[in-house]
């Protein structure tokens, strides 16, 4: 008999939230203590959220809580494929407002996915349908014309092993295009929402949020930076306090991460922005996981943009960073990376839509360009984090450049959708997303700082500082100069490595 793995050691303040987290659950007809299952209650929804800041033990609260769901019973949700809806079915998803913010969660063993994903649901081809049906035990295996009974078994192999639809008939050759006819918006509400990041959350994006789920769990971080337009207010700051519970204590610290003390340190209100440069270049002398760096390394920005504050500065390291590898002025170079500024089409293209958003082409998608499709005005690109990452679009691409207007368009669709450059992006538009490695550009905190603004109630210079720093996993560069180094090779797509057959049919027609 195999031992089991015992359970992480829960802090008082985690005790605490997990109990509450409990009753709420219980209410609902989810009893993870007892491991049962009722039917839901009717009634108001509630809302809980799970706040503390980095390192707090907020994301060992969301995998243990998933389990705890899971071993009571409670149905995970796919964003690739959902059955028909049994009447005792009880549901749970775990949602990140961003791809890069699912897809670090997934790395850590979540479950995660997109808040577009789960808001759209994928219409199946009624004959490949048979096939997800029977993979997912709800139905007999199908005799499909033109799949022999090889790829089919190929198809099982791979869906016992890796519990993916879409992957599995990949396996049995065929594409997203084959399969899927399209996307549209979730009309049936679900059991529980467990919501990653949800101080990225607007007021839009929590309403369609609470429609859906009549629980609602929310996990956020009071020390980042509010959205855009919502005065330094986040969403669960309007909760009463007994929904509010709050985590203090730091538990990431075994590897006593040299990033995390200084993110914490940002809390001392006696802290001037000079006396944290020193504690930084202090760090950078004790652990090669702290870099005092004069210049930006340009290689790094390829995958991982230098995080900026002022938008000028943004424009200066792109325009730096595409002179640096020899980029012309007409055209991308395959690597080059972009972010999606949103989609241009008009009403009547609303399928066209959600075909990309629920793709994973959705505003502030971190993308990088593979080169033109196969029609004019089209681009092949990879959406890091996304599930299936290899699409091809119709493309606005701007390029912004410094003191003039306007930005330069390169090429252009009629229609599709648009993207800025990617090798150095804004810290608010940085939030949820995470890389191994990151460039912070010093001289834009400083200006922050001199600037003496405040958002709600703390300096801005100490958000941004936290929000910056705390995006780095495993190695912070805090950059002091305006200065670029030479790239020590040409761009290059290798490092993209996509487990599913590019797809250009779905959306080049």
């Amino acid at each position: 008999m195999n031992a089991q793995v015992p359970a992480p050691t829960l802090s008082p303040d985690q005790a605490d939230a997990w109990d509450a987290l409990a009753e709420t659950f219980g209410a609902a007809g989810i009893d993870i203590i007892a491991e049962e299952l009722h039917p839901p209650q009717e009634g108001k929804g509630r809302v809980m959220a799970i706040i503390g800041k980095a390192g707090s033990g907020k994301t060992l609260m969301l995998s243990q809580i998933t389990k705890a769901l899971l071993e009571t019973g409670v149905e995970l949700i796919s964003p690739d494929y959902e059955g028909r809806r049994r009447k005792d079915r009880r549901s749970v998803a775990i949602l990140a407002p961003t791809n890069k913010a699912a897809f670090v969660l997934r790395m850590r063993g979540v479950p995660a996915t997109t808040i577009h994903r789960i808001l759209y649901t994928p219409v199946y081809d009624p004959e490949y349908e048979k096939i997800a049906e029977w993979l997912t035990g709800t139905g007999d295996r199908p005799v499909i014309e033109g799949l022999s009974d090889t790829a089919l078994d190929r198809a099982k192999a791979f869906y016992d092993q890796n519990a993916s639809i879409p992957g599995a008939l990949a396996t049995a050759g065929l594409r997203g295009s084959d399969f899927i006819r399209g996307w549209k918006r979730r009309e049936d509400g679900l059991d529980v929402g467990l919501i990653d990041e949800a101080s990225m959350l607007d007021e839009k994006q929590f309403e369609d949020l609470r429609e859906i789920f009549p629980v609602l769990v929310l996990f956020g971080d009071p020390a980042q930076l509010a959205p855009v337009g919502q005065s330094g207010e986040m969403v669960f700051d309007k909760l009463a306090p007994a929904q509010r519970l709050m985590l203090n204590r730091v538990h990431r610290q075994a590897d006593d991460s040299p990033i995390l003390d200084l993110a914490h340190a940002l809390a001392d209100d006696r802290l001037r922005f000079d006396d944290f440069e020193s504690m930084i270049r202090a760090a950078a002398r004790k652990d090669d996981r702290v870099v005092w760096a004069e210049r930006v390394e340009s290689d790094l920005m390829a995958r991982s943009p230098v995080l900026v504050w002022r938008n000028a500065t943004r424009i200066r390291l792109i325009h730096a960073f595409r002179t640096a590898f020899g980029a012309p002025g007409d055209a991308l170079l395959p690597g080059e990376p972009l972010v999606c500024d949103g989609l241009e089409l008009p009403v009547k293209h609303r399928k066209k839509r959600i075909d990309l958003e629920a793709r994973g082409l959705i505003k502030g998608a971190q993308v990088v360009y593979l080169g033109p499709g196969r029609k004019p005005g089209f681009s092949r690109l990879h959406v890091i984090g996304a599930e299936d990452p290899r699409l091809s679009a119709a493309s606005i691409v701007k390029i912004e450049m410094p003191d003039e207007d306007e930005p330069f368009i390169p090429f252009a669709a009629r229609m599709g959708a648009a993207f800025l450059h990617g090798a150095a992006v804004t810290i608010h538009k940085a939030q949820g997303s995470q890389w191994p490695e990151v460039q912070v550009f010093g001289p834009d905190i400083a200006a922050a700082a001199w600037s003496n603004r405040n958002e709600a109630g703390v300096p801005l210079w100490k958000r941004l500082a936290y929000v910056a720093i705390t995006r780095a996993q495993e190695r912070l560069y805090w950059v002091t100069k305006p200065r670029l180094a030479r790239p020590s090779g040409p761009l290059t797509t290798d490092d993209l490595i996509s487990t599913a057959p590019l797809s250009l049919d779905a959306t080049e027609e």
